[in-house]
C-alpha cells in the first residue's frame, strides 16, 4: 500500500461530501460504481442498486437547503483494490425556507460513517456508504428520563 493510494482515497471521500454540500447530483452520481452498491442512510433501510442509492440522494438533496460536513476522526485502510474509510460526519443543516424566504432552522446531527471504495481504471469509487448516528449524551438524559 502506497502513501498515495490513501491520499487518493482521502480524496475521493472528500469530493462525495463536497458533492453533497454544492448539491451537485452529477459529481455524486460519478463517484460511485456503475454496479451493486448499498446505501445505509441514518435511520432508513438498507438501499440497494445504482437506481434506488441514487434516488435517494436526489431526494435528500431536494429537501435540504443547506448541509455542511466537518469530517472527524477520518481513518483510511487500503487493501489491494478495496478501502475502507471510517469517519465522524458532523453535520449541520437546514431545512426548507420559512415563510420569509429565509432558511429554516440549522441543525447539528453527529453519524459515524463507515465508506468502502473499490479502485477502478477512472479511480476510486463508492461501494458502500453507511451511516449511524450517534447519540449525545442530552439525548440519553431525556431517553433515562422518560424511562
Amino acid at each position: 500500500m502506497s502513501r498515495t493510494d490513501v491520499e487518493a482515497v482521502e480524496e475521493t471521500n472528500t469530493a462525495f461530501y463536497e458533492a453533497m454540500e454544492r448539491g451537485d447530483f452529477d459529481t455524486l452520481s460519478a463517484l460511485w460504481l456503475d454496479d451493486e452498491i448499498s446505501c445505509v442512510h441514518p435511520g432508513w433501510p438498507v438501499l440497494s442498486g445504482r437506481g434506488e442509492v441514487l434516488r435517494s440522494y436526489a431526494l435528500i438533496m431536494s429537501h435540504t437547503d443547506y448541509i455542511q460536513f466537518f469530517l472527524t476522526d477520518t481513518k483510511v485502510a487500503v487493501i489491494g483494490d478495496t478501502a475502507l474509510v471510517t469517519c465522524t460526519e458532523n453535520i449541520l443543516s437546514g431545512g426548507p425556507a420559512e415563510d420569509g424566504g429565509e432558511l429554516g432552522p440549522l441543525v447539528g446531527q453527529l453519524v459515524v460513517a463507515t465508506n468502502v471504495f473499490r479502485r477502478t481504471s477512472e479511480g476510486w469509487r463508492l461501494w458502500s456508504h453507511h451511516g449511524s448516528p450517534v447519540l449525545t449524551e442530552s439525548e440519553e438524559d431525556e431517553e433515562e428520563g422518560s424511562a
